[in-house]
């Protein structure tokens, strides 16, 4: 009696990897060990600039590129956590520097967690500035909503387009770092410097948690917290801790969200301790 063969069919299931997008890289001083800086939502490197020479004199050579559908650097649909960092990545892997210091802020420090999951070769000490491993409320929304408002083919001047976006933005300093976002083409007219298309369609991402349960990062983390800011709460800690066991953390008081332009002085310190 012949028993009947049995076959074994493999299903191979293939992800696709995002195609990294060479990022526009700002140097801002120094020669001593690499200290990447990633920009947050909305930014690029040039809000980097000041905090990043003071953290140059203090003994790092400090690159701060602009992440796809930011600044300068190329746009594409794709602006997954995965692409973002998979952009960083190659711009390491190119550069050949070694294991670096990363430091993201805000969106930036979710792409910076993102990639020592994805590739703990590269760093050697990770800070994360003012955000935490956690899905936000979608509040900033609002922000983007008013950007997509805007008719850029009325707008006169800089002042103009601060004064249709006031009643959506009623904050000051809101308003102004959406502007920073705003330029001439050479033919005069304006438009967004960021691809707000895509950065819209991707919020729901962008807010969310990068990292899945029962990922973690042994190396050297600090988390740096503004003290009037709510990004980061204390029941964060826990998770902080189950993803980045070595975290510590460090709170500037007088600080919102923004610690390299609110407390300079104390966050290069925390930086750099």
């Amino acid at each position: 009696m012949h028993r009947p063969r049995r076959f074994l069919i493999q299903l191979i299931i293939f992800i696709p990897v995002p195609t990294p997008l060479p990022l526009i890289v700002r140097e801002l001083g120094g020669a001593g060990a690499p200290l990447v800086v990633l920009h947050g939502l909305l930014g690029s490197s040039r809000n980097w600039q000041s905090a990043g020479v003071a953290l140059a004199e203090r003994g790092h050579r400090v690159l701060a590129p602009d992440l796809r559908n930011h600044g300068s650097s190329p746009w594409a649909d794709d602006c997954s956590y995965a692409a973002l960092a998979g952009d960083v990545i190659a711009l390491l892997e190119k550069a050949s520097f070694g294991p670096v210091h990363l430091l993201g802020h805000s969106m930036g420090g979710k792409v910076a967690m993102r990639l020592v999951m994805d590739r703990p070769d590269l760093v050697a000490r990770l800070t994360v500035v003012d955000i935490a491993p956690r899905a936000y409320a979608d509040r900033i929304r609002q922000e983007f909503t008013a950007m997509n408002a805007l008719d850029l083919s009325e707008i006169k001047s800089r002042k103009d387009a601060e004064e249709k976006l006031s009643t959506a933005v009623p904050e000051w300093g809101m308003r102004q770092f959406i502007l920073t976002n705003l330029g001439q083409g050479p033919d005069g007219r304006w438009a967004w410097m960021v691809n707000r298309e895509a950065l819209t369609q991707a919020l729901p991402e962008i807010l969310s948690n990068p990292l899945v349960p029962g990922e973690n990062w042994p190396g050297p983390t600090r988390f740096i917290r503004g003290g009037k800011s709510h990004y980061i709460s204390d029941a964060d800690a826990v998770q902080i801790k189950g993803y980045f066991p070595q975290a510590d953390g460090v709170t500037l008081p007088e600080s919102g969200h923004n610690p390299h332009f609110d407390a300079r002085a104390g966050f290069i310190d925390a930086v750099m301790a």
